[in-house]
């Protein structure tokens, strides 16, 4: 992102700045050839000047964080698989011993209460800060990548609606863009029934 994409402040000029920091973070969704769908996701945290860490310095552009989460999903959404990879942490030894815990995450459904589940069995010292960051961003990357295309059979209810704001099936975009899934005026019908 260059210094002018977010606009101007109210004066109108963007003050000078200096990036301190980049976390990046990536995830890429693949379909496997045994009807399987892996979510590799990927964080890393860059400095641009030296950090001075308790475990010593970490030079600039050196990450700090680069780790990898892998969650293997079947067409429903329930998690089969996990594996974590810790390639640098700040505490060596230390950090990436939290990785077997996320196999406790192997049962759970991805649009089902995941995160708050997840933070039940891997909240605090249960886990890894970082490694549940990126697990929490992996429902809405799931319904990225599926949607179209997993959990609705012909001539079924699109995956994407009523999954978020936007495409809530009694709105204006689903009657302009998914008009046989508008239930708009038979819900406001409905609910003036029952007032």
């Amino acid at each position: 992102m260059n210094s002018g994409s977010m606009g101007a402040g109210a004066q109108g000029l963007l003050p000078r700045r200096q990036r301190l920091h980049t976390r990046s973070i990536v995830i890429e969704a693949f379909e496997r050839d045994d009807g399987l769908f892996d979510l590799d996701a990927h964080l890393t945290d860059i400095k641009d000047r030296d950090a001075d860490l308790a475990s010593g310095v970490r030079r600039a552009g050196v990450p700090i964080h680069d780790m990898s989460l892998r969650l293997t999903i079947n067409r429903n959404l329930d998690i089969v698989a996990i594996d974590t990879n810790f390639s640098a942490i700040p505490y060596p030894n230390a950090c990436g011993t939290a990785g077997p815990a996320y196999r406790s995450l192997i049962g759970l459904n991805l649009l089902s209460n995941f995160k708050r589940q997840m933070m039940a069995v891997l909240g605090g010292i249960k886990g890894c800060t970082h490694m549940s960051e990126l697990a929490a961003v992996l429902p809405t990357a799931a319904v990225q990548a599926f949607a179209g295309a997993v959990g609705e059979s012909a001539g079924g209810k699109p995956f994407e609606l009523d999954r978020c704001h936007a495409l809530e099936t009694s709105t204006a975009t689903v009657k302009k863009y998914y008009p046989v899934w508008h239930v708009g005026d038979a819900l406001r019908c409905a609910n003036d029934e029952v007032s």
